[in-house]
């Protein structure tokens, strides 16, 4: 799962924010105006905007080089002291600007109900010399970045004059920008690979409804004329739609959260998805892991990070099924759900007769080599073919359902051929196991796994174990007994 993936670095520029929290609870109405009073309880500081993608992307595993803006001020301070907690985190590139105020939002809570908003923002124009240091930062954090992403909160960062000098350059260096925008129209982000746009946005930028999937659908191509890249629209309790310029358009549905906070949950979906995208993962494997992080972020209160250990959890709670016996069909479908959770595939296969701890060793050992472990098993007319006609003892589907009851096993599938090599071919495993009486040349469909990136791993055995030897013993205590009752008469 996604607590294997290599995460790389990743440059983010935009817009900095500290998110303030005043907790309390309120008990009565002032006597001096119609307003509640709180009773405070305790403050908290969160890094917010561009900062906070920055946490998140660094709490899944990645290097993160934050660029951004600052004023000489307390708020300054605090927001560096939040950023401290996350030591995957580079500030160097935080430009000083003096006569610019850190923008504050300070959210007062009584239990889970807020109250009011208080925002601290004083926005200037930079001087150039501000604008010269922010694109020099991200040059020389893209020497060694995977991604680019520009976080724009409209808070004068990402200015028409900056934003088109890092896109060009990262573009130069071969560095895939994301874009959460904030602009009426798109083009100011032409050149970037993928926007994060959420429903409004969206509507405003395209001056198109989106109150079904087709128009989504019809929104996000008008998008993506307007800067010429791929669209992924967050769209709150309805999920999120990945549209692309191949002709890919994935919905995916929202999962059911008991809070729904929706604070900082964009910043969490540009940060997985680019997290994702850094380890190597394609597209559609960011969407789905990113909504399931998306999830998670709305089911917290307040601006918070997501951790990798719990959407490691969440995502395998949610491809929790086990022990299935699929048809080749609903196998691929079902392990590509895996594989887009994080999941990494392992194959092994035999008839399972008679199920004795060779076997038992053997799957307990692949099922170490990966995160789900498939399952070959042959049907009975292959059994009869590589085993002559006395056998299998059990039939094919009893074979199966106690394979798959056991808890090393996610997936059962039982194929007619002498070898799983059509199987292999299908589902493309990560990892290809057998028992050590084989050897690694030997392992029937190891080239094509090896081929496609994956690995070959031979298991020792417990010794002495095998069904045929099995089933000569229970012939031969069958013909003691036989013999017995014979002499008894």
């Amino acid at each position: 799962m996604i607590e294997n993936f290599k995460f790389g670095r990743i440059a983010v520029i935009g817009d900095l924010l500290l998110d303030k929290y005043v907790f309390g609870s309120v008990g009565r109405i002032s006597p001096e105006a119609p307003v509640p009073v709180l009773l405070k309880t305790r403050l908290s500081a969160v890094p917010g905007g561009a900062a906070n993608v920055a946490v998140n992307a660094a709490a899944l595993g990645c290097t993160v080089n934050l660029i951004g803006v600052v004023g000489e001020d307390e708020q300054a301070n605090t927001l560096r002291q939040t950023i401290k907690n996350w030591p995957g985190i580079d500030v160097k590139g935080l430009v000083v600007e003096s006569g610019w105020t850190t923008i504050s939002k300070t959210r007062v809570l009584s239990g889970q109900q807020q109250i009011v908003r208080i925002d601290e923002e004083n926005i200037i124009n930079f001087s150039q010399i501000t604008n010269y240091r922010l694109i020099e930062s991200v040059k020389k954090a893209l020497e060694t970045a995977d991604l680019l992403i520009c976080s724009d909160y409209a808070k004068g960062v990402l200015s028409d004059f900056v934003l088109r000098a890092v896109i060009d350059h990262a573009r130069s260096v071969n560095v895939p920008i994301i874009v959460d925008p904030k602009r009426k129209n798109f083009s100011a982000y032409r050149g970037a690979s993928l926007i994060t746009p959420n429903r409004s946005e969206m509507a405003q930028a395209t001056g198109h409804p989106l109150t079904s999937d087709v128009e989504v659908e019809k929104a996000a191509q008008i998008a993506s004329e307007q800067f010429g890249g791929d669209v992924l629209v967050t769209r709150s309790e309805e999920g999120m739609t990945l549209w692309q310029r191949n002709g890919n358009v994935r919905h995916e549905a929202a999962r059911k959260s008991e809070v729904y906070d929706v604070s900082g949950a964009g910043d969490t979906v540009l940060a997985t998805v680019a997290a994702v995208l850094s380890a190597g993962q394609d597209i559609n494997t960011a969407v789905v892991i990113a909504n399931v992080a998306a999830s998670i972020a709305i089911s917290k209160l307040g601006t918070a990070a997501v951790s990798n250990t719990e959407l490691s959890h969440e995502l395998i709670e949610d491809i929790a099924d086990t022990g299935m016996v699929a048809s080749l069909s609903q196998a691929r479908r079902m392990i590509q759900k895996w594989r887009q959770h994080g999941a990494s595939i392992v194959f092994t296969n035999g008839c399972f007769d008679l199920v004795h701890p060779g076997h038992i060793s053997l799957l307990r050992g692949a099922a170490q080599k990966g995160d789900k472990l498939v399952v070959g098993i042959n049907s009975d007319a292959s059994v009869r073919r590589l085993k002559g006609p006395t056998r299998p003892v059990q039939n094919e589907q009893a074979r199966a359902i106690v394979i798959g009851a056991l808890r090393e096993v996610d997936m059962v599938i039982i194929f007619d051929e002498d070898t799983p090599l059509e199987i292999i071919k299908e589902i493309i495993p990560d990892v290809l196991v057998k028992g050590a009486d084989y050897t690694e040349g030997s392992v029937v469909g190891g080239d094509i796994v090896k081929k496609h990136g994956g690995r070959v791993e031979i298991i020792n055995l417990v010794e002495d174990f095998s069904t045929s030897n099995l089933v000569k013993k229970m012939i031969q205590s069958h013909h003691v007994s036989l013999k017995g009752m014979m002499g008894d008469k």
